[in-house]
């Protein structure tokens, strides 16, 4: 199949969503040294697993295989294959799948990149590391809130398994520059864009931010005050990603997310999504797809998206309704063009728009994708990234999802 250009790839950057003592009592040590389970939901996997029969076994390995070959000699890793492309996002994705596994070597290469970068990025003039850059590391733009914090929470979650605490720097100097956005109101600016300009406020990134940054004090307090007056829908119970703007007020991610950082949410969240759920016919496999949109448009299943559902499903403890999105997602695997005995799952099922009315890039229907591979892998795997941030022992009364 000839792909289509890549020149819209860069759409994505405007909608890319995408250790407390306490918690590290209720977290399992690593058991094998190849798989670590979330330990919110180790007993329901063990005992889902007896009744499971899993006859995906290559498939698995080869998303794995397929993972562990898109690393490069220097560390990055290129969002799907001959794109040029490295996204801060997916290459932190990347290092919490390999911290998931327990292979902290390769983990390490890729943080070593960030860390090797840091005086010139993370620490230089309004600072954050870049969203994009090429496969060389070059051509670097704009700096986005949401995606440094993912590399924070690769960074919790590798010193959590591997240890040791040997990117502290890093992460303190994230930790620094997180804060720094926050506005009077408790929200965070997005970023800066590439001329200084600051980028609008996104919940999603707010909400990833508030997993990523350790402990509960005003940071935190003051996140919640504007996430409920800004960005809560009470009668839905739910975030909103676009409150001024009727079409797209309600994002898919925001359900996933918001069960998975913040505590005591009701799970009856995860159901409340049929406004995203359809059908299409995947453009690779021909096969039917159902799962969910980015938005209430319906036009396309984003299998990143129908995976973080996977995962938070499997945290919630219902394994069956999680194993039926995973079904959906495995008749969507796609050969490796570059590597033997890998596949992955590409970014959506067939070519339509992302959040919005915008379109995706171009290819992001007919070639794997790090992002979709790795959620659909956590959620095989019942790892859950944000289980180390999320225990803030923050007071009930701070809970305005639960009042």
């Amino acid at each position: 199949m000839q792909l289509r250009k890549l020149s819209s790839f860069l759409i994505l950057s405007i909608l890319t969503y995408s250790c407390e003592t306490d918690t590290i009592e209720t977290i399992a040590e690593i058991n094998h040294p190849n798989s670590i389970l979330d330990p919110e939901t180790e007993q329901n996997s063990n005992s889902s697993s007896e009744t499971e029969t899993d006859t995906n076994n290559d498939i698995n390995l080869g998303a794995q295989n397929w993972i562990g070959a898109m690393q490069l000699e220097n560390g990055l890793l290129e969002s799907t294959e001959r794109s040029n492309f490295v996204s801060l996002y997916d290459n932190a994705l990347s290092i919490l799948f390999f911290t998931s596994e327990g292979e902290f070597t390769k983990a390490e290469k890729t943080l070593d990149y960030f860390n090797a970068k840091m005086e010139t990025e993370l620490l230089n003039g309004s600072g954050g590391y870049y969203q994009f850059r090429n496969k060389e590391g070059e051509n670097g733009n704009r700096t986005w809130l949401g995606d440094n914090a993912w590399l924070l929470i690769a960074i919790n979650n590798y010193h959590f398994y591997a240890k040791n605490n040997k990117y502290q720097a890093m992460a303190n100097h994230l930790t620094n520059w997180i804060r720094s956005l926050q506005d009077i109101d408790g929200g965070l600016w997005g970023g800066k864009n590439a001329d200084g300009t600051p980028i609008h406020k996104v919940t999603e990134g707010i909400l990833t931010a508030f997993n990523a940054v350790e402990g509960y004090d005003d940071f935190h307090k003051n996140i919640l005050r504007y996430l409920k007056n800004e960005r809560w829908e009470a009668t839905e119970n739910v975030l909103v990603a676009w409150p001024e703007n009727p079409t797209y007020t309600y994002a898919l991610d925001l359900h996933s997310l918001a069960y998975g950082i913040l505590e005591a949410y009701d799970e009856d969240i995860l159901d409340n999504t049929s406004r995203y759920l359809n059908t299409q016919i995947a453009t690779v496999t021909t096969e039917e797809i159902t799962g969910y949109c980015f938005d209430e448009d319906k036009d396309v299943v984003w299998l990143e998206g129908t995976a973080q559902m996977a995962m938070a499903y499997k945290s919630a403890g219902s394994a069956t309704q999680a194993q039926k999105l995973i079904t959906q997602i495995e008749k969507t695997f796609i050969n490796s063009s570059l590597h033997g005995n890998s596949n992955g799952v590409p970014y959506a099922s067939n070519y339509a728009t992302s959040f919005g009315s915008g379109m995706l890039w171009d290819h992001a229907d007919v070639t794997p994708a790090i992002s979709s591979t790795v959620w659909y892998l956590f959620a095989k795997q019942n790892f859950n990234p944000f289980t180390i941030g999320k225990n803030k022992n923050m007071p009930v009364s701070d809970r305005f999802w639960v009042q």
